[in-house]
């Protein structure tokens, strides 16, 4: 097996073992985030209904043309900030964190910050 496939096989791993205790309820929804080399993207998401409640990444509209970058942390805190703005105006107060088998380091540790700092409780 290559390298990068081993790796992916380890992500999807962490994932799926994350997965198996964080479960978004409609009181308490699910904040998944995923994070690629250039991007990241995060939505709430209800599980028992099955259905994305809010989204927000740094392709959607209100920071497209506005990021110095967007793979790095600078930007992850503005998609953090911009997600717990559009939670909040969906009334969603507090969620459980679904980091996908990513480290709690760097742009997710920034993104999850800026959401707090925004007002979601998680």
């Amino acid at each position: 097996m290559s390298h990068i496939k081993l790796k992916r096989a380890g992500l999807k791993r962490r994932h799926l073992r994350l997965r198996r205790r964080v479960e978004g309820i409609p009181e308490r929804p699910r904040l998944s985030v995923y994070r690629s080399l250039n991007q990241i993207y995060a939505q709430v998401i209800d599980d028992v209904a099955g259905r994305t409640l809010v989204s927000a990444s740094t392709l959607s509209e209100p920071l497209k043309g506005t990021l110095k970058g967007t793979g790095n942390c600078a930007a992850a805190a503005r998609v953090g900030e911009l997600l717990a703005a559009r939670a909040k105006e969906a009334g969603i107060a507090a969620v459980c964190f679904d980091r996908g088998g990513r480290r709690y380091h760097g742009r997710i540790k920034a993104l999850a910050e800026a959401a707090r700092k925004g007002g979601l409780k998680f």
